[in-house]
């Protein structure tokens, strides 16, 4: 890969880091950023972002006695990119995970999810045993659909051939992040290039396209029955909680209330942010990490 360009670089002061994880049936390189000595946060993103989103979470928790690991999901950021759709499923992305958990020798770790981070964290701490002690819930679906009512942009996902164009020929939905905001600004300029950056070359797109096909759109998409363990381990675990949620999000700000109810016990934390609310409310989410790495460490 690439070195970073310097726009990149400049808004991004932490070391890349790769290690060997499997994902399929091979090993593939993802690439990690770790910042920090202490209990160990691991900041999973989705959705067609990667661990740059993290940067201002990061920048805000530097210091503070953490080890700061926040990789980037196969297929996006700077980890490879295999060009199959059908290698994308909720088992290898969250194997990769783990794996990476056991190389770095993570224990007592604060998960911290969005997007597609969230239900891959869920499941990789479903198999971790016992190694995640407290969680923080950003935006994101870790629980098993009740209906399946899908969005506009994930039926679109479905739609033959135009989808495909799209998602590979014109790396959507990368352009429109922006929209999905609560002010639109916060994904502009520069900070907009470097999430399009990654996805530079159409061979590397897959893995957007086969995300948003992951989502259920049927009782019998594979995806369903692969979501209840990392249900199952969510609404057993009674480490410390915390949920921070953009209400603005037009993809999962509703999802709010049924994360509410599965975890009660749950510190809740509402913000006028959108989907992508890492660039939007750094400083709430950074406080609900320490808050329940203490609690952790009490």
């Amino acid at each position: 890969m690439s070195a970073l360009p310097d726009f990149i670089s400049r808004l991004l002061p932490f070391h890349s880091h790769f290690a060997p994880v499997r994902f399929g049936t091979g090993l593939v390189k993802m690439h990690f950023l770790d910042q920090g000595q202490g209990r160990p946060v691991l900041l999973l993103h989705g959705n067609p972002t990667w661990s740059f989103l993290w940067r201002k979470v990061m920048a805000g928790l530097d210091g503070r006695g953490l080890r700061l690991v926040a990789p980037d999901l196969i297929g996006l950021g700077l980890s490879d990119k295999p060009r199959s759709l059908a290698v994308h499923t909720l088992p290898n992305h969250g194997q990769a995970v783990l794996d990476l958990v056991e190389r770095l020798n993570l224990r007592d770790v604060v998960l911290c999810v969005q997007d597609w981070g969230g239900p891959m964290g869920a499941w990789m701490a479903a198999r971790s045993g016992g190694r995640v002690t407290g969680l923080v819930v950003l935006n994101t679906s870790v629980l098993t659909p009740r209906t399946l009512r899908t969005t506009a942009f994930h039926r679109f996902s479905h739609l033959p051939v135009v989808s495909d164009v799209a998602f590979q020929l014109f790396n959507f939905p990368v352009p429109m992040l922006g929209r999905t905001q609560g002010d639109a600004r916060s994904i502009s300029g520069d900070v907009a290039k470097a999430y399009a950056w990654p996805l530079r070359r159409v061979v590397d797109r897959a893995a957007p396209l086969a995300l948003a096909r992951m989502v259920p759109n049927r009782e019998d998409h594979p995806t369903v029955p692969e979501l209840a363990e990392g249900d199952a381990w969510v609404r057993g675990f009674r480490g410390p909680t915390e949920l921070v949620w953009g209400l603005k999000d037009p993809i999962l700000g509703r999802a709010l209330k049924r994360h509410r109810e599965a975890m009660p016990h749950a510190r809740v934390t509402e913000t006028q942010a959108g989907h992508f609310l890492q660039e939007e409310v750094p400083d709430e989410i950074a406080a609900a990490v320490l808050r329940v790495a203490g609690a952790a460490a009490a």
